[in-house]
């Protein structure tokens, strides 16, 4: 589930009978729940709209989702490694380590966003290892 750019995770819970959510591209903590899908998404769009609210009224900036910048820090023999192998692939080392961090989700078949399953290749590749 997407909201504003919040990413919401499902689990139900068989005994309860009912949806458990989590925003889970922030480091805040917003949860929700519902017993209908209608209701689930209805209770997610309405914690994100209480977050934010919550945020305003205290004059505090709300954590957004990812930005798509990271710091990493790496030994300086990795990084000329890294450095190195992005040269030799004449590639940028952004677009290098990007694609690198692309194919490790993909070989853990991460599910995306949009509640889909990684690609059925990659889940093979998973099992293979």
């Amino acid at each position: 589930m997407e909201y504003k750019g919040y990413i919401g995770k499902v689990d139900f819970d068989d005994e309860a009978g009912i949806f458990h959510g989590e925003v889970v591209n922030i480091r805040d903590v917003i949860t929700f729940q519902g017993q209908s899908v209608a209701e689930l998404k209805k209770a997610f769009r309405d914690s994100v709209d209480d977050y934010l609210a919550f945020c305003s009224e205290r004059g505090e900036d709300p954590d957004r989702p990812f930005s798509g910048q990271f710091v990493t820090r790496i030994s300086p023999e990795l990084h000329r490694q890294v450095n190195l192998a992005a040269a030799v692939s004449g590639k940028s080392l952004n677009a290098w380590v990007a694609e690198q961090l692309q194919a490790g989700v993909q070989r853990v078949g991460v599910v995306k966003a949009t509640g889909k399953r990684a690609p059925a290749k990659a889940r093979a590749a998973r099992k293979a290892t």
